[in-house]
């Protein structure tokens, strides 16, 4: 099996690591990835100047970009012979629930992965702030869910996203596939002055709540089980749409 390799958190990062070993166990690996930190970039592309990619060694590669345009350009330029049979992102250093997917540039990779018609996966690590990384249990589990598809194989327009939470025990978790939950943050910025007396800002607040109701993403971490989440392309809300092509029918 060959394996695409992605992230947002860059090249560099400890977790990006981990996944390469793990992965090194199932198949042929290639790592290609932002050359510097890209959380929160969501799905973007890089459109409006060219990118750059660098070999570090046979197998990993940096794009200066985000982790959307290291898929794409691993695809159409170090692929463009032999595509991978799976693509994985992450580790993520932190929690992709909930509303957080949409943010995303460790999911963004993933979704990419699927667009181009490659079966993918995004891993993050569950953890507070401040709090030690324990990327061993998330190794183990991500070594599991790729063995799990061949028994829940992907649908075409689908990705796992796959949450675990930070854990320093041995002990295997328990696995629930969940619904993408509801995590709602308070609208904050913090401002600050630089040293030549103008204003700049940090976005971001504090979590106010999640989704608590079995089978979301957020309480199967909460109750220290692994969340696997499919998540589809079509954003559609179905049955609204139904309700509407219904109600519109009636008017004509």
């Amino acid at each position: 099996m060959k394996i695409l390799i992605s992230n947002d958190d860059g090249i560099y990062a400890p977790g990006i690591a981990k996944l390469e070993e793990a992965m090194q166990e199932l198949g042929d690996v290639v790592v290609v990835a932002p050359n510097s930190e890209q959380s929160g970039s969501a799905h973007s592309l890089t459109l409006h100047r060219p990118l750059r990619i660098t070999q570090h060694s046979e197998n990993r590669y940096s794009v200066d970009g985000t982790p959307t345009d290291c898929v794409y350009l691993a695809m159409l330029e170090i692929f463009k012979d032999d595509h991978p049979d799976l693509i994985v992102s992450g580790i993520n250093h932190g929690a992709n629930l909930g509303n957080d997917i949409t943010y995303s540039g460790t999911v963004s990779a993933a979704l990419e992965g699927v667009l181009l018609g490659i079966p993918s996966i995004a891993f993050s690590l569950v953890h507070q702030r401040d709090e030690v990384l324990y990327f061993d249990q998330a190794q183990r589990a991500a070594k599991r869910v790729v063995k799990m598809l061949e028994e829940y194989p992907l649908p075409k327009h689908t990705l796992y996203n796959v949450n675990i939470p930070n854990v320093q025990h041995n002990d295997e978790l328990e696995i629930e596939f969940t619904y993408q939950g509801n995590k709602q943050y308070e609208s904050a910025t913090i401002e600050k002055i630089d040293p030549r007396g103008k204003k700049y800002y940090w976005i971001g607040g504090n979590i106010l709540e999640f989704d608590q109701d079995p089978g979301s993403d957020s309480n199967a971490i909460r109750e220290g089980k692994i969340s696997i989440s499919p998540i589809r392309i079509d954003m559609t809300n179905h049955q609204f749409l139904k309700t509407l092509q219904e109600s519109h029918a009636k008017t004509d």
